[in-house]
Formats: C-alpha cells, sequence, structure tokens
C-alpha cells in the first residue's frame, strides 16, 4: 500500500484524493496525551479509508522514520521528526498542499503550525485538541491566537472546556466536549486470563495508583497517599500501597515513605507491560489518585473496568469520570484525612466496594467505551469535512 502512495504521488495522481493531516505532539510513548493521540489517529485513519480519503500524520518528538503502530485492530502509519519543529511545520505545509480538508492538532502546542498550514490550504478545516493542565493558565500569545481561529476545539471534559473558554477568551460555541475513551486493548484485558503479577505486588489489602513520579506531576496526590498511609495501619495492619509509574520524583517520594515510617507498607513498581498493568488493578481492592490536576483521567477507567471503587480529586475532569458516593470518592486535594476516612470506608464495607465497582464497571462500558469515542469523533469529522 506504501509503494502504491509512492507511486501515486510520483506519477502526480496523488491529488486527486483528499487528505486529513494529523498533527501530534508523540505517539510511541507513555501517557495520556499519547494515548489520546494515538486513538484520534486510529479513528482518523479509518474515518478516511470509509471515504476514500487519505491520511498523513507527524509526530513532533518520535524518531525520524515510518512508525506502524495499531489501536486494538484499527492500524496507521506515521512519521516522526525528531524533535524538529521546522521539519515538522515545513512537512505539514507541503502536506497541505495536496487537497488538504482538514488537519487536527492534537494539542495546543501545534495549533500554530495548523494555522501556517492555511496559506497553502486556505480552505483547509482546523481541529485543535485539548487535555488539562496546560489550558487551565494563559497560553502565549502565538498560540493563543492560533487557537482561537481553529475552527473547533475539543476538550475531555466540561472542566476543561470551561478553562479553555475563560483562559483563553475563546467562544464557548467553538469548543466540544469529547471524552476520551478506555483502551481497546484493555478492554479485551477484562474478559482475557490475566498476566502474572510483578514480583513486588504484596499479598493482603492493596492500594494502587498509576502514574508518572515527576517534580511537576506532583499534583497528582501520591504524597497524600503516603501520608493517610499511618492512620490507617493503626487498623489494617496488613494494609500496602502501591504505585506504579516512573520518573525521576521517585527519590522524593521514597523519603516521604521513610519519614512516615510506612517502608514495610509502599511498594515501587515500574515498567509494567498491559497485560501486568491490568494484572495489579485486577488484585487490588482499591484505586486511588486524588489529583487536583486531571484533565480526564485515564487511569480512573481502567480500574473502573476491573470494578474497582476508584477515588479521585474533586478537581479538573475527575468528577465528570467518578460518581462521587455511586462508583467511589472525590476527596479534595491534599486532604490526607478525608482521603483516609474514604478509604476506610471501603475497607470495612466489602460489599458497598463491590458495588460501587461494578457500578463503574457499567459506566465504562456504557459511556466510555473506545466505541462510542470512535463513534463522536466520527461524527466530528463528518461535520467538519462535510458529507
Amino acid at each position: 500500500m506504501l509503494a502504491a502512495s509512492f507511486l501515486a504521488f510520483r506519477d502526480g495522481t496523488w491529488q486527486t484524493q483528499r487528505v486529513l493531516i494529523g498533527l501530534f505532539p508523540e505517539l510511541d510513548a507513555a501517557g495520556g496525551v499519547q494515548r489520546a493521540g494515538r486513538h484520534i489517529a486510529a479513528v482518523m485513519k479509518e474515518f478516511a479509508d470509509s471515504r476514500g480519503m487519505d491520511c498523513r500524520f507527524l509526530s513532533l518528538n518520535d524518531s525520524r522514520e515510518l512508525h506502524r503502530m495499531s489501536v486494538g485492530e484499527r492500524h496507521f502509519v506515521f512519521t516522526g521528526c525528531e524533535r524538529g519543529k521546522a521539519r515538522l511545520a515545513a512537512t505539514a505545509v507541503r502536506a497541505a498542499r495536496r487537497k488538504a480538508k482538514l488537519v487536527l492538532a492534537a494539542h495546543p502546542n501545534l495549533a500554530p503550525v495548523a494555522q501556517a498550514m492555511h496559506v497553502a490550504a486556505p480552505r483547509m478545516k482546523t481541529i485543535v485538541c485539548t487535555h488539562g493542565v496546560e489550558v487551565w493558565e494563559p497560553l502565549s500569545l502565538v498560540r493563543r491566537r492560533a487557537l482561537r481561529k481553529a475552527d473547533l476545539i475539543l476538550a475531555p471534559s466540561h472542566s476543561t472546556a470551561e478553562h479553555v473558554a475563560a483562559r483563553q477568551n475563546i467562544a464557548a460555541a467553538k469548543i466540544r466536549v469529547l471524552p476520551w475513551a478506555l483502551d481497546p486493548q484493555f478492554e479485551a484485558l477484562v474478559s482475557q486470563p490475566l498476566a502474572p503479577l510483578p514480583s513486588k505486588f504484596p499479598h493482603g489489602q492493596v492500594i494502587f495508583t498509576v502514574g508518572r513520579w515527576l517534580a511537576t506531576e506532583r499534583y497528582k496526590g501520591m504524597d497524600t497517599l503516603i501520608t493517610a498511609l499511618p492512620r490507617l495501619l493503626t487498623r489494617w495492619p496488613e494494609l500496602h500501597l502501591v504505585l506504579a509509574g516512573e520518573g525521576d520524583d521517585r527519590a522524593w517520594l521514597e523519603e516521604l515513605v521513610e519519614k512516615n515510617g510506612v517502608s514495610l507498607h509502599v511498594h515501587f513498581v515500574s515498567k509494567l507491560s498491559y497485560p501486568e498493568l491490568a494484572a495489579c488493578y485486577a488484585a487490588c481492592d482499591i484505586f486511588a489518585l486524588p489529583s487536583r490536576g486531571e484533565g480526564f483521567g485515564f487511569v480512573y477507567l481502567e480500574a473502573m473496568a476491573f470494578a474497582k471503587p476508584v477515588i479521585g480529586g474533586t478537581h479538573g475532569g475527575a468528577p465528570e469520570v467518578i460518581q462521587d458516593g455511586v462508583t467511589g470518592y472525590l476527596v479534595q486535594h491534599g486532604d490526607a484525612t478525608q482521603l483516609a476516612t474514604c478509604i476506610e470506608t471501603l475497607l470495612c464495607d466489602g460489599d458497598l466496594a463491590r458495588k460501587m465497582g461494578q457500578r463503574g464497571c457499567e459506566r465504562v462500558e456504557n459511556e466510555f467505551s473506545f466505541s462510542v469515542f470512535a463513534k463522536s469523533l466520527k461524527k466530528i469529522l463528518r461535520e467538519q469535512c462535510g458529507s
């Protein structure tokens, strides 16, 4: 197929197909923004194929080569620009000249590139995706102007949409809420035999959390989980906290563990595969990430898919995923006492915890499945491209 596309381009017939262009900060890496990007690319490719259109996907930070990637049974290819901003912009403008119908910038930082492409394709529609904290404060003047000129701005939650309108001075009518979805691979893992647990995963009752250990992401509240643990251990001495992630802030977390005297009860696990991560969700009793900065929160969906009660922050997009008192609890960021009380309630009442987990599982199936996301995004693409 790639060879045929090359020959079509060489023979000058490439421009008979309208083109959809996707601009991504990064695709071949861990993280919520990257996962959302992969989901978007897979749906865009499926949409383009169904209409005889061509797709061109460009990634700023991935290595400079042609990558092949899959999301469930959906496949797509993209070209990395190896952190070359000028290379990305030049390639994007060239792509726009080939009858570009629409460009989707999967991060506000790429909105100026999408705007520059209008020189080559004035009639091209522009969609820009937002995620969370990156738009909770005013963007630079150049990015803010480019965002305002977009035809449509997508936000994963009403909270993020409100921040975009207020902080970036964007008309609310230009913003559409498109919740992210559970990854198809996770959907499949729920019904498959579980992989072995990581060797460091403890026996007994377990609170599980997932997130990057970075100084810039201390807002995720892992420190609050650690400081809440001493109070819980007085009644549940076999309780453990497992933190899954990676990052250069692990030493700070380990120091906090030592300071609170809970070294025997806190476990760090890293570099988990999807099947290993799924096994951890299945084995834990409670999932908690009391963050104040989640624009959405993929990890909540993953835990809910395994029928676990979840605890999140009262801030950002978490309240739109977690139904307080129904599928879990919402707590104030940094409030270790409130967090411990919610955990105690779930540990004391196993029936309540199971019911919350089951309700969360049903919510994921009904509202956050990949098929629901794909249908919604295709509708948006259809509206912007015209029937």
